[in-house]
């Protein structure tokens, strides 16, 4: 990520055994750039305050890694905390000997020396890890801390868009600026539909050739759509588009009923799944916290994720099935029958996307909630993506979750959780569970 910051900060004395002080600290600043391109080192372990202030003046990181390759007391942990706000990794190494000698390191009680200090100076919300950087466990943790801090910075210059209101009913889509901004830093950008739908009307066949062509090659049989909703379709997809472009805008959040189906007579369905397969995320029924959450996952695997309510339940096979009516991007389709395309299920009006999803070994179901006081918190589930072929009219998914299905769906209908969730093709909870925190937000986890 451009200008994206990583500054690892491994401090100790110079009392311990420095030979072993010295190989942590080289395998150590291995396995970070292992991970990242954005990583600031010092040339050695730094073993007093006057090294440490030296080397961290000036920088302006976006995550600290805190080291203890030695024991150091609260004074250095200190130092940080003045100089720096930004999210901190707390990391101990193992003692690398037990052999009834010396102790070679004491990461461990300068661990507790440091996390003491940032209780009592408000800075509790770090993360831990305790291991050593040959570990794969230590570069797992350490992987989904910095890709969460990647997605907290980017989260600051990320502007969205809503594209007319929540129908009735749907409330809890509805964000506003300053929240959004608040809370994650985000811009929010504001335009109606009926705007967009005037540009897609005032547009040239030949200003959009391109756009079908694109179209035709995603999806599978738009050519038995009537010529007049690919028309439309075509339209008003390059309204979005450029409306998108122009802004800088990488998450929409849009209105489609009534309006697409009685003003304009084409639904904008085939539109959001074009656009979600060029990894823009895009939600409907104007639900913005749909399609941050979407963008979020997005983000952290560099896929596409699915849009949908969760419909149906199956308690033998421990499976729950997402779905929506048609607007999933046409990569996410299974490769036996690939992008098809269809009606709407309700208004018999097309295109719009009828398929199943493909498989995956590992989906996360991800929604970014509101509680009743405003504060939002983080729906995590685990799982798998079962290949099952289309469930119902427009394009589903269906999921088998880790923890007992029943028990999942039960649970996060009495916890008040919207009815949109995000399906993302990846296990990314650890990656969320660490935004969260960073964010400061309730995880809740499935």
């Amino acid at each position: 990520m451009k200008n994206f910051k990583v500054i690892f900060v491994p401090i100790g004395v110079p009392t311990f055994h420095l030979e072993s002080a010295n190989d942590q600290f080289n395998k150590s600043v291995e396995m970070i750039k292992s991970i990242t391109d954005c990583g600031i080192y010092p040339e050695a372990p730094l073993l007093s305050i006057d090294n440490l202030k030296a080397f961290i003046k000036g920088e302006n990181p976006d995550l600290v890694i805190l080291q203890n390759t030695t024991f150091a007391n609260s004074a250095y942990a200190s130092e940080v905390v003045r100089e720096y706000d930004c999210p901190i990794v707390l990391w101990t190494l193992r003692e690398p000997v037990i052999d009834g000698g010396r102790l070679r390191l004491n990461s461990l009680t300068g661990a507790y020396s440091a996390g003491n200090l940032f209780h009592h100076t408000g800075r509790e919300k770090f993360e831990y890890i305790f291991g050593a950087p040959t570990e794969e466990s230590t570069k797992i943790k350490m992987t989904a801390c910095i890709k969460a801090a990647e997605i907290k910075k980017d989260l600051r210059s990320l502007n969205m868009a809503s594209i007319g209101h929540t129908p009735q009913g749907f409330g809890f889509g509805r964000g506003l600026d300053a929240e959004l901004l608040k809370n994650f830093g985000i811009n929010l950008i504001s335009i109606e539909a009926r705007e967009l739908i005037n540009k897609a009307k005032a547009y040239k066949e030949e200003e959009y050739t391109d756009l079908l062509e694109e179209a035709n090659k995603k999806m599978v049989g738009l050519c038995n759509t009537p010529s007049e909703n690919v028309d439309k379709f075509v339209r008003v997809y390059k309204a979005y588009k450029d409306f998108v472009e122009q802004n800088n805008i990488k998450a929409i959040a849009s209105r489609c009923w009534p309006d697409y189906f009685v003003e304009y007579g084409t639904p904008v369905c085939g539109a959001l799944a074009m656009l979600n397969e060029n990894l823009v995320a895009a939600s409907c029924e104007a639900d913005l916290m749909g399609a941050l959450s979407m963008y979020i996952g997005m983000k952290l695997t560099g896929s596409h994720a699915f849009f949908g309510d969760p419909v149906s339940l199956d308690e033998n096979k421990n499976t729950v099935t997402y779905w929506h009516c048609g607007t999933a991007a046409c990569s996410l389709a299974r490769e036996d029958k690939g992008a098809e395309v269809g009606v709407h299920p309700n208004r018999k009006i097309g295109p719009t996307m009828e398929f199943g999803c493909k498989a995956a070994e590992h989906v996360t179901v991800f929604r970014i909630g509101r509680k009743p006081n405003g504060e939002y918190r983080f729906f995590i589930a685990k799982g798998e993506a079962l290949d099952e072929p289309k469930q119902f009219l427009g394009t589903s998914v269906v999921v088998k979750t880790e923890n007992n299905s029943l028990e999942v769906i039960e649970n996060s209908v009495k916890d008040g959780w919207e009815p949109h969730f995000a399906v993302v093709y990846g296990d990314i909870a650890k990656e969320l569970e660490i935004l969260a925190n960073l964010l400061n937000m309730e995880v809740c986890k499935y």
